[in-house]
């Protein structure tokens, strides 16, 4: 498929581009507390290629998720167990510091971001989040991810990776956003995995996994279709195959499946 978007200009270096890493990618779902340390370090080897400014949103794979099941928590506020809510805290900063050390390896430069310091309660610090790009704009790589939130009134709730892409992008209008998951793009039929190149309209998915509390794939798509409605292009590539990632942002060779916003530039 030709890519969606002419090379950007110098002008418009200066907009972000949001990468959300899905836990699928860079843990094994099936098998609880287990890192996929490879595909995350062959991530950020190719990130090196990437010369614009961007920031990371990383899921919780078979680490928050596995916990947040185990306690039955969920998206909703309520009074969930304080040990549940400490083991999936902490299962996340550890997940995030195998994140951090890896981008480190390949020689970038991560700064860890946690979604407390842009986001109170349920809501995002607005201003806050405006200085995300001038972090970015300095060569760092902002790195946030999903994690169990305080809400207040002893409430506390967990906080998906796709809805934290979903606030950042309705405040900073990224030139695009790219769920980095760990199948093609959206499958119109998951048997015969049927490719669909460009959504126009909400079609579920059946790629969920059991373990994840926050939405899968259905959650995904959902976040996508409000962020093209705000102008963001959204794509869905296979993070196993990393170039994938480096050529949607290029605009080069794209593989996967595109929703498109309203800023646009056609080849």
């Amino acid at each position: 498929m030709l890519g969606y978007f002419l090379k950007p200009t110098i002008a418009l270096l200066k907009i972000m581009i949001l990468l959300k890493l899905g836990g699928s990618v860079i843990t094994n779902k099936q098998k609880p507390l287990t890192p996929n340390v490879s595909a995350i370090k062959q991530i950020a080897s190719h990130l090196r290629k990437i010369k614009e400014p961007y920031m990371i949103v990383h899921g919780g794979g078979s680490f928050g998720h596995y916990w947040s099941v185990k306690y039955d928590m969920h998206t909703k506020p309520e009074k969930y167990s304080t040990k549940g809510v400490s083991v999936v805290k902490n299962s996340m900063v550890e997940l995030n510091r195998l994140v951090l050390q890896s981008f480190f390896q390949a020689n970038l430069k991560p700064y860890c971001l946690p979604p407390t310091d842009f986001i109170f309660g349920n809501k995002p610090i607005i201003k806050k989040i405006k200085e995300i790009p001038k972090i970015a704009n300095t060569g760092l790589v902002p790195i946030s991810y999903g994690d169990v939130m305080w809400f207040g009134k002893n409430k506390f709730y967990i906080l998906s990776g796709d809805r934290i892409i979903g606030m950042l992008t309705k405040i900073l209008k990224p030139r695009l956003a790219i769920f980095v998951t760990n199948v093609d793009g959206v499958y119109s039929d998951i048997k015969t995995k049927k490719l669909i190149r460009e959504m126009t309209t909400e079609r579920p998915t059946t790629t969920d996994v059991k373990m994840d509390v926050t939405g899968g794939m259905n959650r995904k798509i959902k976040e996508a279709m409000s962020m093209s409605k705000n102008g963001t292009s959204v794509f869905f590539v296979n993070g196993r195959i990393p170039q994938r990632i480096v050529n949607a942002i290029n605009g080069k060779g794209f593989e996967g499946t595109i929703i498109r916003g309203n800023k646009v530039w056609n080849i």
